[in-house]
């Protein structure tokens, strides 16, 4: 098992104007939030509703949390269950592939009618973003030497969205494939961090770069994503990259 990068190394290269920072925890749910105020107590209360409805479907649903294929979509699942199955079935990955998108978005969304200014949810390099102004989200690659040299600019007319990362070479969540980063860029965070599961697992070489991201484009509701392998960089879609100083 790999070792993975401090929460601090994700958090702060994601950079918004207007909000205030602050984390919260509950179990294995370790939030970095920024708001137009300090809401933890709103925040922990989500965590907790969205945590109980993943535990109450895992006990319908026992393969729920150990499947790598999609599991059946249930009509009477609520967030984040819900877009955790249906991203499954987007991106063909199991839904835990989701878990932590769906949460940063079940959490964000919560909390915008606290924060109407915006709110920035990040949960393990798992983004959701829903801003007032831009945002520059840094690119985390582990060793390769692009890592951190790079950013996304999201400008706030194209949020609310997500932004995740899979890594097979960082960190502790499961990737089939060897690339220091598959990041997405899609409507919704759910969608992104299955996507980008799914990205990285197709990833083994810098060969496999482009016709990876052909397929990433082409899951409905993903716009854009971001592959590095070493010293090899890849991306399409509808963003905008720029050097982090």
């Amino acid at each position: 098992m790999k070792n993975g990068p401090s929460p601090d190394t994700y958090r702060r290269h994601v950079r918004s104007r207007g909000l205030i920072g602050f984390s919260v925890r509950v179990a294995q749910t370790d939030l970095y939030i920024q708001a137009e105020k300090n809401l933890t107590s709103e925040a922990l209360e989500l965590i907790t509703i969205g945590r109980n409805r993943i535990e109450q479907h895992a006990a319908s649903d026992p393969e729920f949390l150990t499947s790598l294929k999609p599991r059946p979509d249930s009509a009477a699942a609520s967030s984040p269950v819900r877009e955790m199955l249906q991203s499954g079935w987007a991106a063909n990955v199991g839904p835990m592939a989701a878990v932590a998108g769906a949460m940063a978005e079940f959490v964000g969304r919560g909390l915008l009618p606290l924060s109407p200014g915006g709110a920035v949810v990040e949960n393990g390099g798992d983004i959701f973003l829903a801003t007032k102004s831009d945002v520059t989200v840094g690119l985390f690659a582990g060793e390769s030497p692009l890592s951190m040299r790079l950013g996304i600019i999201v400008p706030p007319e194209k949020t609310p969205l997500g932004i995740c990362t899979s890594s097979g070479t960082v960190g502790h969540s499961l990737s089939l494939g060897r690339a220091d980063a598959a990041t997405v860029v899609a409507l919704t965070s759910a969608l992104a961090d299955a996507a980008a599961t799914a990205l990285g697992n197709r990833i083994r070489n810098a060969d496999d770069i482009e016709p990876s991201l052909n397929w990433a484009l082409s899951i409905p509701g993903v716009f854009g994503a971001v592959a590095i392998v070493g010293e090899s960089i890849g991306f399409q879609g509808d963003l905008a990259l720029a050097p982090i100083s």
